[in-house]
Parts: C-alpha cells; sequence; structure tokens
C-alpha cells in the first residue's frame, strides 16, 4: 500500500501543501488508499460521507479527488465554485457519454486501471476526448502474455508480476490500450469481439444501464445479445442507429430486456 500510494503521489506530485478531499467509503481499497496517500506524503486528507453530490463542504483549493462514475454529474457540478486540479475516477468503467461531459471541465480527469491485488491503480488515462492510451505510474512496467493479456511488472511491491485476464494493445513498456476483459470475449463466425469495445459505441445511444453477453449460435458458434435494464425501447431504430457504427459480428442479434440487473455490494452489474 505505502508502494502505491508513493507511486500516485509521485504522479501527482502530492506533497505535505498539497489538499486531498476522499467521498468514498473507506471500506474499499479506493478509500482506504487516499488515507494511505495522505500519510505517506503528509498531506491535508477530508473524509466526506459518500454521496452523489461530493464536495459540498468549504474546502481550500483540492490536489485530488477519487470519485465512482456516479458521482460524477455532482463533482462536475461542485467544481463550478471551487477549485479541484486533479479527479480520478474508477470503480467501473465511463460510459461515452460522461466522457463528454468531462472535456472542458475545469479539472483533469483520468480513467484509472488497477484491482485489488495491486492495491489500487498501477496506471492512468487522462480523459480527454481524444485519448485512450493508459500511462504507467512510477515503478511499474508492463508487457503482454500469449493472450495479448495484460502483465505488470513492479520491482517494489509485493506481487513483483502480475498476469491478468485483460486484453490489451501494448504501444510499449509504460503505454497500453485496454480491449476489455479475456473471460468476456465473444467469437462470433470465428471473429473475437470485445463486449467492452461495443458497449462503448452503444452507450451513445442508450441513455440506461446496459452490457453484452454472447448466446449459442447454431450457425456462428456464438452472437452477441444486448441486455438493457428498464422498460422496452424501439428495437428497429436502436439497430439501424448501431448498424453505421457497429461490423456485422458485432451487431446484437437479440435484445433482452431485464427489470433490474443483479449487483455486487460495490454496485458493478453481474453479468450473466
Amino acid at each position: 500500500m505505502v508502494v502505491s500510494a508513493t507511486s500516485t503521489c509521485e504522479y501527482f506530485g502530492i506533497t505535505e501543501n498539497s489538499v486531498l478531499v476522499c467521498p468514498l467509503s473507506a471500506d474499499y481499497i479506493a478509500g482506504k488508499m487516499m488515507i494511505v496517500r495522505s500519510i505517506v506524503s503528509g498531506a491535508t486528507l477530508f473524509m466526506e460521507p459518500p454521496s452523489n453530490k461530493p464536495l459540498q463542504s468549504d474546502y481550500p483549493d483540492i490536489d485530488l479527488v477519487p470519485i465512482v462514475p456516479s458521482q460524477l454529474p455532482g463533482l462536475i457540478e461542485a467544481t463550478t465554485k471551487r477549485h479541484v486540479r486533479n479527479v480520478i475516477i474508477g470503480g467501473a468503467p465511463l460510459t461515452a457519454a460522461a466522457e463528454k461531459t468531462i472535456i472542458g471541465a475545469s479539472f483533469k480527469a483520468f480513467a484509472t486501471y488497477g484491482m485489488t491485488e495491486t492495491c489500487s491503480h498501477v496506471a492512468l488515462r487522462a480523459i480527454d476526448g481524444v485519448n485512450n492510451v493508459y500511462e504507467a505510474l512510477p515503478g511499474y512496467i508492463f508487457e503482454t502474455d500469449c493472450r495479448s493479456c495484460l502483465v505488470i511488472n513492479s520491482s517494489a511491491q509485493s506481487f513483483g508480476q502480475l498476469v491478468t485476464n485483460d486484453v490489451i494493445t501494448l504501444i510499449d513498456e509504460r503505454h497500453f490500450i485496454w480491449k476489455g476483459r479475456f473471460d468476456n470475449v465473444i467469437i462470433s463466425g470465428g471473429l473475437k469481439v470485445h463486449p467492452e469495445i461495443v458497449e462503448k459505441i452503444i452507450g451513445e445511444h442508450i441513455d440506461r444501464e446496459f452490457y453484452i453477453s454472447a448466446g449459442t449460435d447454431s450457425k456462428w458458434g456464438q452472437h452477441v445479445i444486448l441486455n438493457i435494464e428498464g422498460r422496452e425501447l424501439d428495437c428497429e431504430q436502436l439497430l439501424s442507429q448501431l448498424r453505421t457504427k457497429l461490423k456485422s459480428h458485432e451487431l446484437p442479434r437479440e435484445i433482452k430486456f431485464h427489470n433490474m440487473f443483479k449487483r455486487t455490494n460495490s454496485g458493478k452489474i453481474i453479468r450473466i
């Protein structure tokens, strides 16, 4: 945890003169790591009860705030009244629509890549409308295995080397593009479909929770299923929009509606 915290503080220039605010629960690693970062750096830390309207108190200029995607609208509203330098967003992928709301904001925002095993993030991606590359934090270097999955190396961390199930395009030992989970890959007619990439595109046309899953197909082996939470919508209109954005094997062959998705305790959708 100290190694991870030191790396983040070095990346953002966090010192004893910095101010941190944490609107996340310390029951989870993201909240715990903010506490460790303040201890390591000597920075002033303000803890808030988690809510979708963070930064409601009167703080001095803030150097770093971690949030989850559901807190983004409230944070943007709050930053019209107070100065925030950097925001890190984790816990779940951001939709394309959510990323667009960040463009032109008064703060710098970063999507995080990490896991509990690495004690928070090991790489960050600047959310600026053009960048989709993750950059390693100080002390980490990357490679891939035979599946094109990310391998994390750190001489300081206790794990030394950690093999993940995240499919990436490796640019160099410090930069990569995330494509999706190896476990989620759908093979349709011998072609790979990365649900996370397809979901990013579909997210521009759906204003509610959804996810992609695989269905058995007698002709193609598997096909794409689009699962949508809530009321039914005009499927033909949606598919007409998606045909201009998706390749044939990526296009949903089924659309299923669910009253409510199952979720983990931290709010992540459980893919069925």
